[in-house]
C-alpha cells in the first residue's frame, strides 16, 4: 500500500494537529500548576509578613536543602511571589479551574509565564491594569521583552483610557464598532524611524515600511500588510495609496495616508476618496475571484 494517497495524508495532518494541541495543552498546564504552587507559596510568606526577611531567607534555605535541583525559589523570587500573591489574593483569578466546556474561558494570569508575571510585578502597580496586559500577552503571545515595550511606552493608557475621536459608532454596526475603537490608539508612537530635518512624506513612509514589524506591533494585533504605493485605478486614472493594511479582527482593509505638517480639511476628503476607491477595487477584485468579500 502506498502511504501517499489523499486519505492517508489526510489522516496524519490530523493526528499531527492533535499531537501538536495536546502538547501545547500540557504546557499551559504545567505552566498553570506552577503560577498556582508560586501564588500559594507567596500567600503562606505574606500571612507570616511579620516574622521579616529572615523568615523568606530561612525558606529558600530549607527549599533548597530539600530539593536540591529546584529552581525558582531564590529570596529573589520568594519576594516576587509575596508580591503577585498580595495583588491577587483570590486565587480564582489567577488560577481557573479546569474548563468543562468551550464556552469556559481560561483566566489569562495562568496562562503567561513566570517570567513576565515578573516583569509585570516591577512595572505596573494597579490589579486591573497588570490583567489586562497579561490578557493582551496571552492573546497576542508577547515575548517579556515585547510586553516591557508595551508597558513602557503606555499601551494600556493609550489604548484603554484615551479620549479618541472617531465616527465608528455612527459608520460601522455593532459589535465592529466597539471592536475598531478597541484597537485605536492615542497617539500612536513611531519613534523607531529616525528623525532628520527636512523630512519629507515619502522619507517618513520608507521609514515606517523598513521597520514594518515594528510599525505592525505598534498599529496593534491583527494587522497585516498589504502594500505601499498600492495602485488603484478609478475612471482610467492612477492612484497610489501610501499604506494598505488588512486587519483580520476587523475582517477590513485599513488605509494609512501619511502627511507632514498640519492638518488640513481635505486631507480628510483624499482619505476618503482612498477608502472608497480602494473598498470598491478589492470587491470587484474578489467577486472575480469568487472570494468571500470581508467587510467594508
Amino acid at each position: 500500500m502506498l502511504m501517499n494517497n489523499t486519505e492517508y495524508l489526510a489522516i496524519i495532518d490530523d493526528i499531527r494537529l492533535k499531537i501538536r494541541s495536546a502538547q501545547h495543552r500540557a504546557v499551559l498546564a504545567a505552566n498553570g500548576e506552577l503560577i498556582a504552587l508560586y501564588w500559594n507559596i507567596g500567600t503562606v510568606i505574606n500571612k507570616h509578613s511579620v516574622w521579616g526577611n529572615k523568615f523568606i531567607e530561612n525558606l529558600a534555605r530549607d527549599i533548597k536543602h530539600d530539593f536540591p535541583n529546584a529552581t525558582g525559589f531564590s529570596v529573589r523570587n520568594l519576594k516576587y511571589m509575596a508580591k503577585f500573591a498580595k495583588m491577587f489574593p483570590n486565587f480564582e483569578i489567577v488560577h481557573a479551574p479546569q474548563a468543562q466546556s468551550a464556552e469556559i474561558v481560561p483566566v489569562p494570569l495562568a496562562q503567561i509565564t513566570w517570567y513576565h508575571h515578573r516583569a509585570l510585578l516591577d512595572k505596573v502597580k494597579a490589579p486591573e491594569i497588570y490583567r489586562w496586559y497579561a490578557a493582551q500577552t496571552a492573546e497576542n503571545g508577547w515575548t517579556r521583552n515585547v510586553l516591557v515595550h508595551q508597558i513602557e511606552y503606555g499601551l494600556y493608557e493609550r489604548q484603554v483610557i484615551a479620549t479618541k475621536t472617531s465616527n465608528y459608532a455612527q459608520r460601522l454596526p455593532s459589535p465592529l464598532s466597539e471592536l475598531a475603537e478597541q484597537t485605536l490608539k492615542d497617539p500612536y508612537i513611531f519613534d523607531f524611524i529616525e528623525y532628520r530635518k527636512g523630512m519629507v512624506e515619502r522619507d517618513i513612509e520608507s521609514g515606517l515600511v523598513k521597520n514594518i514589524t515594528k510599525l505592525l506591533l505598534e498599529l496593534g494585533t491583527g494587522f497585516a500588510f498589504v502594500g505601499n504605493q498600492y495602485h488603484i485605478e478609478v475612471e482610467n486614472e492612477d492612484f497610489y495609496i501610501d499604506l494598505l493594511f488588512y486587519n483580520l479582527k476587523l475582517r477590513c482593509y485599513v488605509v494609512i495616508e501619511i502627511k507632514s505638517g498640519d492638518f488640513k480639511p481635505e486631507y480628510a476628503g483624499k482619505l476618503n476618496f482612498y477608502i472608497s476607491a480602494a473598498d470598491i477595487e478589492r470587491r470587484i477584485g474578489l467577486i472575480r475571484e469568487g472570494q468571500t468579500e470581508p467587510q467594508s
